[in-house]
């Protein structure tokens, strides 16, 4: 099976001392480069995504400054061409061959609804390298981490969550999103 690697949003405001910083976020940059260094050669595509916000306006409703639910609605976060935006330093990406951003204007979870910066999406780039399965790593489990991989499934594609290259933000709603993608057929590693 032709497999890509798809790194979902290890993004400075992601990680610990970010806007949206979740615990384990610098370990997940770390590990994801370490699997890189030692299974690179496996993947035909490494596909990392970035939310890409707007600085002006609310951003569809996904920005809440004053008072975010924390489910919908979030606090300023991954603005385009800031420093929180930026990949984690603890991610090499080197080896990335196809950058995305998400949200440009609009709520975003999955990567599968941003663009690619050569252009196209990442539907597109998997159907026309002949991509049949897919590892997914990254952060928030719980959020984006989830929606990609539910939609790397309905795209047919069989799916492995490397469990030990994720972080959520919170301990039990990141266990449901796995139990969820598992009963939707993924592959939890």
């Amino acid at each position: 099976m032709t497999r890509a690697l798809l790194i979902v949003d290890v993004q400075n405001d992601f990680t610990e001392g970010g806007a949206l910083g979740v615990d384990g976020g610098d370990a997940v940059a770390a590990g994801i480069t370490r699997h890189l260094a030692d299974h690179g050669a496996d993947y035909a595509l490494v596909i990392a995504s970035r939310d890409w916000h707007d600085a002006d306006g609310d951003n569809g409703g996904h920005f809440a400054p004053d008072a975010p639910d924390f489910v919908d609605t979030w606090p300023v976060h991954c603005v385009a061409g800031t420093a929180g935006a930026e990949y984690d330093p603890g991610l090499d990406t080197s080896a990335v061959t196809h950058h995305v951003r998400k949200g440009q204007g609009k709520p975003a979870y999955s990567l599968f609804e941003g663009t690619a910066d050569a252009g196209g999406t990442v539907a597109e780039l998997l159907a026309q390298n002949g991509i049949e399965a897919v590892d997914v790593v990254g952060i928030a489990t719980d959020y984006c981490v989830r929606a990609s991989a539910l939609d790397a499934i309905a795209l047919g594609q069989h799916v492995r969550v490397l469990t030990s290259l994720v972080a959520g933000v919170a301990a039990e709603s990141s266990e449901r999103a796995l139990a969820e993608l598992a009963h939707a057929g993924a592959e939890l590693v």
